[in-house]
């Protein structure tokens, strides 16, 4: 691969308009239609997000985890609370994401500050996963150094064999998080890069200013 060949590399964004007048005056409600859109359109794995997560310093760090669920009160993801974003999230309570749906030319923002999901309701979502990544969650002390592949697998045969024939308890280090977003941005590709981006960000007394950004 060359600079040249890189350089070269573009696409034209002509599928749809996206105008902050016909925009929900609810971000939430508005990513609600969005992400309903990408389902209807078969993406592969559509709840596929980047966090970005940063040590107190602002060293940051990024990563594609799985958006698990979204209210009221923000988007849901779930992981461990040793692993580095877990760390970072502990000294630094603020993240951002992305999600990308490229077939739909669009894309979402959002930055806010992070908060834990309840015991229960980590436990909840705990419970509705498949056993083999249940075990996985005892077995992987996430993001630590390992000496090799074989010793996840013997930690996870060891795991397996702990809890055959019960059902697989949360780890206490492993549960979910909540980002509540400060600010949301939705991106539509438009011709010539004069893209659509639309964002919502909190005012006064919870009310959402919505605005379009020059692309």
């Amino acid at each position: 691969m060359t600079d040249g060949s890189l350089a070269d590399l573009r696409r034209e964004y002509a599928l749809a308009a996206f105008d902050e007048s016909i925009a929900d005056p609810d971000p939430m409600r508005q990513f609600a239609r969005w992400f309903a859109d990408a389902e209807r359109a078969t993406l592969l794995e559509p709840n596929a997000m980047t966090l970005a997560t940063a040590t107190p310093e602002g060293r940051p760090s990024a990563r594609v985890v799985l958006l698990k669920g979204v209210d009221a009160r923000g988007f849901h993801f779930y992981t461990n609370y040793q692993s580095r974003k877990g760390q970072e999230l502990a000294a630094n309570p603020q993240a951002a994401l992305v999600v990308y749906w490229p077939e739909l030319e669009r894309q979402v923002r959002v930055v806010g500050r992070i908060e834990r999901l309840s015991p229960e309701e980590s436990s909840r979502y705990f419970g509705l996963r498949p056993r083999g990544s249940q075990l996985g969650a005892w077995a992987s002390r996430q993001s630590s150094v390992l000496g090799g592949r074989s010793e996840l697998e013997a930690e996870v045969a060891r795991v397996t064999a702990q809890f055959e024939g019960t059902p697989v308890p949360r780890p206490p280090a492993w549960g979910g998080y909540v980002l509540r977003p400060d600010e949301v941005e939705f991106w539509q590709g438009r011709p010539s890069r004069l893209h659509d981006r639309v964002q919502y960000r909190h005012g006064q007394e919870n009310h959402w200013i919505r605005e379009r950004l020059s692309p």
